[in-house]
């Protein structure tokens, strides 16, 4: 895979997962197709499975098969002294974790519907390093990428 590296919060996963459409699930189906590298935490994962059996349970099948579907890569969580170094690079403390994995990870694009705490914050990105936007932002510079290359 020599692709566009993402890498999902579950916000992105979610809509990824229970929507029909949308640019989270086209993403989802690049990565299925091979054009694109989604990768997750262990934290993101779990996040998404609670969200999914709290607001739509029987969608919980749908959410394991599209695990395995998109091939996602699934990495562990921080250790809590590497969340521990970067309690600054974003104001809500839950998301640590999740910045310091995609860091990690050195993905090309953190995707996330998440606002409130990494997009409205454009600190947030220049802290961690990373390229951050909405799902409908990371297709159209996927896509971009994938016509660059001729893929």
């Amino acid at each position: 895979m020599t692709g566009p590296e993402l890498f999902f919060d579950s916000s992105a996963l979610f809509a990824g997962i229970v929507s029909a459409s949308g640019a989270s699930r086209a993403l989802l189906l690049l990565a299925e197709a091979g054009q694109v590298a989604v990768t997750v935490s262990e934290q993101v994962v779990a996040e998404t499975e609670r969200a999914v059996a709290r607001k739509i349970p029987r969608a919980l099948p749908d959410f394991r098969e599209a695990i395995r579907a998109t091939g996602l890569r699934i990495v562990r969580d921080p250790s809590p002294d590497e969340v521990q170094r970067y309690t600054d690079i974003i104001s809500h403390r839950p998301d640590v974790p999740i910045i310091v994995a995609a860091m990690q990870v050195r993905t090309d694009y953190l995707v996330t519907l998440n606002r409130r705490h990494f997009l409205d914050d454009p600190a947030v990105a220049d802290r961690s390093g990373l390229r951050i936007g909405t799902p409908g932002d990371a297709l159209a510079w996927a896509r971009q990428c994938l016509a660059e290359t001729g893929t």
